[in-house]
């Protein structure tokens, strides 16, 4: 018989320094994979702005703990919130990426 491990609570970081502004943009909330050999020597695993999972210092980053129905639309998100890489704006025009969160206020 196998048992099932629960899987892991999805975790969010902000970015809060950079060495490559096309791979990380300081500001931003980035998905971070569980990863504890990283951990141990202190870099995180983060979904970065090109899609890919990558080691980065954990210094770059500042942990944060969203509610669950913030992390469902973090999660429900192809692509950043805060910025569009593909066109370079302030704010994807998707209507999929423009979904609010109660209690928490939209900009305009």
């Amino acid at each position: 018989m196998t048992t099932k491990h629960p899987k892991p609570a999805s975790r969010f970081a902000i970015c809060v320094d950079t060495d490559d502004p096309d791979l990380l943009t300081p500001r931003m909330v980035y998905q971070v994979l569980p990863d504890e050999s990283a951990a141990e020597s202190d870099y995180l695993r983060v979904i970065d702005n090109e899609g890919e999972d990558y080691l980065y210092p954990a210094k770059y980053f500042v942990l944060v703990n969203f509610p669950q129905q913030v992390k469902q639309v973090l999660l429900g998100t192809r692509t950043p919130l805060m910025r569009n890489v593909a066109s370079g704006r302030g704010r994807s025009s998707s209507q999929a990426e423009e979904k609010s969160v109660e209690g928490c206020p939209t900009s305009q």
